[in-house]
């Protein structure tokens, strides 16, 4: 009986010793020591991949862009509307990782319109070693401002520069507004259709280069379009009484007058030329692309044309959504100045991605490749000079806004 435990006993501890070496624990064992070495570095390679994405959904790269607008002076109707679009644009970059990998720190200074004040902000931001430049707000600075960024290769996008010879300056100039060579002939040839002038009276400031510049391209408009020139009279920016060639204007028994002036004379000229009783259609450059005209001129401004580069009325959705977000935050309608600000600083961001770096001349080369970016502006890319390429607009003011002229 002992001697037949002693056995039972045996066979069981026996069992239970294979149980232990053979059971599912030695069998986690043996296929663990089977993977092949292959699989496993997948398995971690996958893992780093994981990481990797993960981390490139955040902000990779964060570019200085210094940021040179007329806050103050004549100009400052557009340069402030500027700083908003910009400021804007650049909140939903870096909150909403909306260009992937980049972040844009803006630095905003005053050239008030001034060129040397414009030529002192730009040294100032070259020599702070800034990724790129955007701005001035008047093409007259531009051309005295925009040559120490190309002597330093610093890219520069203006973004309200239409006058002429703003790219000559060199190859690290651009920009993304429509020059007046591009906008204005659209506009006539539209205006001259619905219109069928005759005769044309030419106005514009003889002292800026945006005006002046406007003032041509409308001359050569103008006769292409087989409209003849009855008088063409000049003024100074600053000046605020235009009696004189208004009156000048109406002597000329004109069907048409066309206006090359920033907004303040923009303003003037429109509200006394019909306080003379001059009813004929007026015609102006981008100059007359604010509200500011609208609120100022009153019904004066009514059905005044003028040539843009965006229209707050387009159904493009990326435009829609800039001016809903613009008037959620600065409780205002925006303009065309702010919505070609807030496309400059989309537009830099997505050059910062493509290059996958902030030094300066990758930057430069990645601006020039830009083709056919989605923007509020509608389908968006430099040509060879470095001027923007986008469609033109004619706009009409009509019950106080600006609507498309079809």
């Amino acid at each position: 009986m002992r001697t037949r435990w002693s056995v039972g006993t045996l066979l069981l501890l026996t069992s239970l010793w294979v149980l232990s070496c053979g059971g599912s624990d030695s069998s986690t064992e043996s296929k663990s020591a089977a993977t092949p070495a292959s699989t496993q570095a997948a398995v971690a390679a996958s893992a780093t991949t994981q990481a990797a994405a993960t981390t490139a959904t955040g902000p990779t790269l964060t570019a200085n862009v210094g940021l040179a607008f007329s806050l103050s002076g004549a100009a400052a109707v557009y340069g402030q509307s500027q700083q908003k679009g910009a400021q804007l644009a650049a909140d939903e970059i870096n909150t909403k990782n909306a260009v992937p990998g980049v972040r844009v720190n803006l630095t905003f200074e005053d050239d008030a319109g001034d060129r040397n004040q414009g030529i002192n902000v730009f040294n100032k931001y070259v020599s702070q070693n800034v990724t790129a430049i955007i701005g001035p707000t008047l093409s007259n600075v531009a051309l005295a401002a925009d040559p120490v960024a190309q002597d330093r290769k610093v890219p520069v996008m203006g973004v309200s520069n239409t006058g002429s010879g703003i790219t000559e300056i060199g190859d690290y100039v651009f920009r993304d507004s429509l020059a007046e060579s591009d906008v204005i002939p659209q506009t006539i040839k539209k205006v001259v259709s619905v219109v069928k002038p005759k005769k044309a009276a030419l106005m514009f400031a003889n002292d800026d280069a945006f005006s002046k510049a406007g003032g041509d391209v409308m001359r050569d408009a103008l006769r292409a379009n087989g409209v003849e020139i009855a008088t063409e009279q000049t003024f100074s920016t600053n000046d605020k009484d235009f009696r004189a060639q208004l009156t000048a204007v109406r002597q000329g028994n004109v069907d048409l007058i066309a206006v090359s002036a920033l907004q303040a004379p923009a303003i003037n000229i429109v509200t006394q030329a019909r306080e003379l009783g001059l009813k004929q259609p007026i015609v102006g450059g981008n100059g007359f692309n604010t509200p500011a005209i609208v609120q100022n001129a009153g019904e004066a401004a009514e059905g005044v044309y003028v040539g843009a580069a965006w229209n707050a009325a387009g159904n493009n959705p990326k435009s829609q959504e800039f001016i809903k977000n613009f008037k959620a935050k600065y409780n205002q309608e925006p303009d065309q100045f702010a919505a070609q600000a807030y496309a400059g600083v989309y537009i830099l961001a997505e050059a910062i991605k493509n290059a996958n770096s902030i030094e300066r001349p990758a930057v430069r080369d990645a601006l020039a490749r830009i083709k056919d970016l989605d923007t509020l502006l509608g389908k968006f890319s430099f040509n060879e000079k470095r001027d923007a390429v986008h469609p033109a607009v004619v706009q009409q003011i009509k019950g106080g806004k600006f609507t498309v002229l079809e």
